[in-house]
């Protein structure tokens, strides 16, 4: 729905029929119906015109390949761009065409069938505020709604690139006073918000609180572990204590990798993991093609709060109060390397364990954190958490902060 979309689609989809490439035009649609297509119906590839969560001037391209496997820094996506700068790319012979066509009807029957057997017949009837954020997700909601119990409270539901309600990005938290307020409004069960092309889902309980998405993580991954025993789970390096335990409890294997949707899909895939879940949000399942879902996370959290018969707070609060959390904190730094030495100089002689799958990571005993560079943004991003002492954890959040220049 950005302003400058369709126009970067028609240059695109004329650059591939040059090419020989027959294209599939999908319209205005979320990242995850160009990965839902591209496995469900056999395109040899899929490209998703997004920015997900950025601001409105910015665009670009997420690119997956067959059966929606991504591509990444490390599978194709550096050599991909040298052929195209060293202008290597034929005009085919014969032209490809472009058609349009909507699977928004099977994909929507895909998500509910995630519910299992029973499917939306088992979910009690909730009250839930909604949030499309102006972005892209009320039309699939629209899909989906007629074939749910519940009562939904929508806001922002029109996709609309100018914006005008803010940049579509829960984690920011000037962000998220409006969807709490209308959840306290409207005495709702649960508040929803996604990001621009809704691939990123976030919670709000039924008091209005913001709910970290690492807690949601275990939360999941002992669901869906009930009917996958012995499953592996991916995690990103992060925050990993509470999702670790909550996975070994349920009998599954807890696995570290690095923190990015393609990173994490390859890792889903070497070890059929079941469940892939990253604390900024992004929720992968096997049964969606290894792929992450913000519209498939809300309907597998509505059907545990319907199987406990408990509120959102009554499932994260305990988890929260075993394990604080600082949330992801952003920085622009001069120089991250440097800010990354200086913390690894401070408290590497006491550290439990120092890893680098993703940053720098360092187990404290008591406390732990992660210090990496975003893969999208200049910046620096910290997580801190600890074995249930939040001031311990505000305490080091807080030395690290001042390293962090």
């Amino acid at each position: 729905m950005r302003l400058s979309s369709r126009d970067m689609a028609l240059v695109l989809m004329n650059g591939l029929e040059d090419g020989g490439v027959d294209v599939v035009d999908l319209g205005l649609c979320g990242t995850e119906e160009v990965y839902h297509a591209t496995f469900s119906q056999g395109f040899e590839g899929g490209i998703m015109i997004t920015a997900s969560h950025n601001p409105k001037d910015w665009n670009g391209m997420k690119l997956v390949r067959k059966n929606a496997a991504p591509v990444s820094g490390d599978s194709g996506l550096g050599a991909l761009r040298d052929r195209i700068l060293a202008g290597s790319l034929p005009i085919a012979q014969k032209r490809g065409y472009t058609r349009r066509a909507s699977f928004r009807a099977e994909y929507a029957a895909l998500l509910l069938s995630l519910l299992g057997e029973d499917g939306p017949r088992a979910l009690r009837p909730l009250r839930i505020v909604a949030n499309a954020g102006n972005g892209c997700a009320w039309p699939v909601m629209e899909a989906l709604i007629p074939q749910l119990p519940g009562h939904f409270i929508p806001l922002h539901q029109e996709p609309d690139g100018n914006f005008p309600n803010g940049v579509p990005n829960p984690l920011l938290p000037e962000n998220r006073a409006e969807t709490a307020q209308a959840v306290l409004e409207h005495k709702a069960d649960l508040g929803i918000a996604w990001d621009g092309d809704f691939d990123r889902c976030f919670f709000f309980d039924e008091k209005g609180n913001f709910v970290e998405s690492y807690y949601l993580v275990g939360l999941l991954a002992q669901s869906l572990l009930r009917s996958h025993p012995g499953a592996a789970v991916i995690h990103d390096p992060r925050l990993t204590w509470n999702t670790r335990e909550l996975v070994q409890e349920a009998g599954g294997r807890p696995l570290e990798g690095k923190t990015g949707h393609a990173f994490m899909k390859e890792r889903m895939r070497r070890e059929n993991a079941v469940y892939g879940g990253e604390m900024s949000a992004h929720h992968y399942f096997r049964d969606f093609g290894y792929c992450d879902s913000g519209m498939a996370v809300w309907l597998l959290l509505w059907q545990i709060m319907s199987r406990t018969g408990k509120s959102l707070s009554a499932l994260v609060e305990e988890r929260m109060e075993r394990y604080p959390v600082s949330g992801e904190i952003n920085r622009s730094v001069a120089d991250p390397a440097a800010s990354m030495a200086a913390a690894l100089a401070r408290y590497g002689k006491e550290a439990l364990a120092i890893t680098r799958i993703d940053g720098l990571s360092m187990d404290m005993g008591e406390w732990r954190f992660n210090l990496r560079s975003s893969n999208t943004e200049p910046l620096l991003r910290l997580n801190v958490e600890s074995r249930g002492n939040r001031a311990l954890m505000e305490g080091k959040r807080d030395e690290l902060l001042a390293l962090m220049v």
